[in-house]
């Protein structure tokens, strides 16, 4: 009796040096009040900067755009860099309420676009966006030559809700260059490991910030033709939000034109400490700070068994 014992004070202490406790609410009230880097809004900041799947935004050349639609609210946002024609990443969140599967993307071919609807995103200039058809895919990769396909960073399956915000992923400023091998092959399967965990009973909300690295030389793999960067890594930072509080996991890759679709998703997983340090960006930082502290600096391996993820 007394080893039983033992073994659930245990479970209970893992558990709570996994999750950190915090409010119910959508701008990271709960814990300790204190926040001494959140998003601050402004002129031409929209409020929305204040939700917990923003990272902090850069500013300067850089503008957040947000999409959105009446029933539903924001599809997703995104800071778009005027001067590098380029996002620097998308947020979004997933919950209950938009997870539903009113929509499905082969629909597009009965419609009057008669397939996929990438267009240029009627927010950004259409001189910073690349072109619809041919940009992506008359440029090459520079090893292997291989083509790049329009790679949505917000995924279109994570939004079938409703047709508008379908159709909102599709639009250019949503799109990174990735070789097929990674487009189609761990990139996907990350996605709809992200949709699993959404999916999951025990998780109330989950906030997404996912992107390319754009900022530092060594981190752009090449240009297109007409010199859109081309990011040599992509991430994903994910926040997870339930009633023991918060839990928090990275995902680094590197853009490679290999097959990777059957390895394990664990050897991608960083902490979001890690992430930060790779890319120049202060995920979740809307988070009381003792709560943003204690979830993004938890061991790799300890954010590998909060999430189920197993080397």
């Amino acid at each position: 009796m007394k080893q039983t014992r033992l073994f659930f004070i245990a479970i209970a202490a893992l558990l709570i040096s996994i999750y950190a406790c915090g409010g119910d609410d959508n701008t990271g009230s709960g814990g300790d009040t204190a926040n001494n880097n959140k998003n601050m809004v402004t002129v031409g900041v929209p409020q929305e900067v204040l939700r917990l799947e923003f990272p902090k935004v850069k500013g300067g050349t850089s503008e957040v755009i947000v999409h959105s639609t009446s029933a539903y609210g924001m599809t997703y946002a995104l800071e778009w860099d005027h001067t590098k024609r380029a996002q620097r990443w998308t947020c979004f969140q997933i919950y209950a309420g938009n997870r539903a599967k009113n929509w499905a993307r082969k629909n597009w071919g009965s419609t009057q676009w008669g397939g996929d609807p990438f267009q240029r995103d009627p927010k950004v200039p259409a001189n910073e966006q690349p072109s619809v058809r041919g940009e992506f895919s008359g440029s090459h990769h520079p090893v292997t030559n291989s083509y790049f396909q329009r790679g949505h960073i917000c995924a279109s399956e994570d939004r079938v809700y409703s047709k508008d915000a379908n159709e909102q992923t599709f639009y250019m400023t949503n799109m990174m260059p990735q070789v097929p091998n990674l487009n189609e092959g761990v990139w996907q399967k990350l996605e709809a490991r992200v949709r699993t965990l959404a999916a999951d009973s025990k998780t109330d909300t989950l906030y997404i910030c996912k992107g390319g690295t754009i900022d530092r030389d060594d981190q752009i793999l090449t240009r297109t033709r007409s010199g859109f960067i081309v990011p040599r890594y992509f991430f994903m930072a994910l926040l997870a939000k339930n009633k023991l509080g918060y839990k928090a996991i990275g995902f680094w890759v590197e853009h490679l034109d290999e097959d990777h679709s059957r390895d394990n998703l664990a050897n991608y997983v960083v902490n979001i400490d890690k992430l930060e340090q790779l890319t120049g960006l202060d995920f979740f930082c809307n988070l009381p700070d003792d709560i943003e502290n204690r979830v993004e600096g938890l061991a790799t391996e300890n954010v590998m068994k909060a999430w189920g993820f197993n080397k």
